[in-house]
């Protein structure tokens, strides 16, 4: 086996010279079940039309024999394109616990990852997800859950880190392309992944912390421009004023690398033309994806309490 190092990127992943990738993280998998303790029942979806496409989805057991619709959240789990999957027990364990608290259906997409299926893949294979839920909003779609108990009059977006960046080029399309038979009530990005090439006022200008952002951006997408790339850096997207989507939450914590772009996409969006309304909430005294990785503390509670009432408020 080849044991040369092409490309040292830890702690997320090392790829070696002969093409093979080693993920340093986030392998661990946990099969769908029903949860005992938050009574949330999940399952495993292909995706059809032949694409590459799955997803884990999540539904209040006690819903399943009821005649009530309940919001949709589509969530795309973190990891820097790189590393985590839908089935990774930290996420769905917090979906566990989102999804009881807020009284939702989930669908979290499994999509492909760097560096076997650079960028754009992630993109494509999200927005076929979302095209996969809008074709269950006439009851008629592959799949039962979807069509018997989804309000696609309330149909939510979430992610965090590069799952929240997805949220927002998700969102860019839908300003070009509508989507059918869907509302879109919201979206939720926690700890985006945003960067560009010149540092904001307090962000880190550390050459070393810069460059491994940049190295990471540029594995994920060998294509790129830089990170000034719109995909990275949404200051730089003409189409940003026509982001399909009028009420935005972004989390941020304060000692996160990423918390000044949460805060700048606040300010750029305001003074693009957009004309919906956005809110960044910031987690004192934490760090990046904190909640994941200390679901049971305060902030975390907090922070489950700011996205369950984002999506059940009816505004």
């Amino acid at each position: 086996m080849e044991t040369e190092v092409a490309q040292d990127l830890s702690p997320l992943v090392r790829i070696y010279k002969d093409g093979r990738v080693e993920r340093l993280l986030g392998t661990a998998t946990v099969s769908p079940s029903l949860d005992e303790k938050t009574g949330i029942q999940s399952k495993d979806v292909a995706i059809p039309s032949d694409s590459a496409v799955s997803a884990r989805l999540y539904i209040p057991k006690a819903a399943v024999d009821s005649l009530q619709k309940l919001p949709v959240l589509v969530y795309f789990h973190g990891g820097g394109f790189i590393i985590e999957t839908a089935w990774s027990p930290t996420y769905h364990n917090y979906l566990n616990a989102l999804v009881a608290e807020a009284n939702i259906i989930a669908v979290s997409v499994e999509y492909r990852r760097a560096p076997e299926h650079p960028l754009p893949a992630a993109y494509d294979d999200s927005w076929t997800a979302l095209k996969w839920v809008a074709s269950h909003s006439a009851g008629n779609g592959p799949e039962e859950w979807l069509n018997s108990h989804a309000n696609f009059k309330k149909v939510f977006m979430s992610g965090d880190s590069a799952g929240a960046n997805i949220v927002h080029n998700m969102c860019i399309r839908l300003g070009e392309e509508k989507l059918n038979g869907v509302e879109f009530s919201g979206i939720m990005m926690v700890h985006p992944y945003f960067w560009g090439d010149e540092p904001l006022p307090l962000e880190t200008t550390e050459p070393e912390k810069r460059s491994q952002v940049r190295d990471i951006w540029r594995m994920v997408n060998p294509t790129t421009t830089g990170c000034d790339d719109p995909l990275v850096n949404p200051a730089t997207d003409p189409r940003l004023s026509g982001l399909g989507v009028d009420r935005i939450l972004i989390c941020v914590a304060e000692k996160d690398m990423l918390r000044q772009r949460g805060w700048y996409y606040k300010e750029v969006l305001s003074k693009s033309g957009w004309s919906g309304v956005v809110e960044v909430v910031e987690a004192p005294g934490e760090d990046h994806v904190f909640h994941l990785l200390n679901p049971g503390c305060e902030n975390a509670a907090k922070m489950m309490k700011k996205l369950v009432s984002f999506m059940n408020d009816d505004k």
